[in-house]
């Protein structure tokens, strides 16, 4: 029985844009990826007898076979190396919250092909594992090394960028999903007024300056939301009130995050925040992980 303990580490999007279409249905993005502590656990059990790999997760309505991400990266990687799949389980503690846009699960099939790549003394390159990561998600190959990175195309083509220091994130949750179809959708047809200021939000990362990034925050989706969804933008005011420096949807969302430079500051705002939201959660950034 091999036995492999991993970390999936969630991302935000510190500023999102779609600036156009690409061959086969897919949107071409630009966007400022930054990962955070907010994590899942995952524990790979492995043996040889090849009586099939099945997920077990903490939340019952989570696909355990092939729908799975993880069991997905798992044969992909197996497959990669001329290795027979062997059979096992891969259980996944979910923390991150599920159609968040925090890549719940691009980082756990990202992590598990990390975790089978170190396990197995495979020497598979950061290069390798993120093209490998591309066949999972867009968002799989920034979540294999993580860190703070523009990503262009469907994500896959990345740029490092220099760290942002540490500051602290409260992220809220409302209670309802937003289908990303529906949002994409809602782009094509739409005339946007407002777009991210790529360049700005790059130039403050590279000062090093938290409350410029903050200011920079913007995410194009937000301008396409549903009048159901009107609970985001008062998320984003409450953080502001209670010490945030800026506040933005991530992904195609429905989760919240705000900027805070106080940990304190960052603290109180998420114990008044969780008294009505159940998934509030309050982190930090992280750097890259070595690959």
């Amino acid at each position: 029985m091999k036995e492999l303990r991993v970390k999936a580490y969630a991302k935000l999007n510190l500023g999102l844009d779609v600036t156009g279409r690409l061959e086969g249905g897919y949107h071409e993005v630009l966007t400022v990826m930054q990962s955070i502590s907010l994590c899942d656990d995952i524990c790979i059990r492995l043996n040889g007898d090849g009586d099939g790999l099945i997920a077990k997760t903490n939340l019952h309505y989570l696909p355990e076979g092939d729908k799975n991400i993880a069991v997905r990266a798992a044969k992909l990687f197996f497959e990669e190396i001329g290795i027979p799949l062997p059979g096992g389980t891969i259980e996944l503690k979910k923390r991150i919250p599920i159609c968040a846009g925090m890549g719940g699960g691009s980082t756990d099939g990202a992590a598990v092909l990390r975790a089978l790549n170190e396990g197995f003394s495979a020497g598979l390159g950061r290069k390798r594992i993120e093209a490998m990561a591309l066949k999972l998600g867009s968002d799989v190959p920034f979540c294999v090394a993580g860190g703070t990175a523009l990503c262009r195309g469907r994500g896959e083509i990345m740029t490092e960028l220099p760290p942002v220091p540490r500051c602290w994130i409260v992220i809220c949750k409302p209670p309802f999903p937003i289908s990303t179809p529906e949002l994409f959708k809602a782009i094509d047809s739409a005339v946007i007024k407002n777009r991210p200021d790529t360049n700005g939000i790059i130039k403050a990362i590279e000062k090093g300056s938290i409350a410029d990034l903050a200011h920079h925050l913007y995410n194009v989706f937000e301008d396409v939301l549903p009048p159901r969804c009107s609970e985001i933008s008062i998320i984003k005011s409450r953080l502001i009130d209670m010490g945030a420096l800026g506040a933005s949807m991530t992904g195609t969302g429905s989760a919240v995050f705000g900027l805070f430079g106080d940990a304190e500051v960052a603290k109180k705002a998420w114990e008044q925040l969780r008294l009505q939201y159940r998934e509030c959660f309050i982190s930090e950034t992280i750097g890259k992980i070595d690959v």
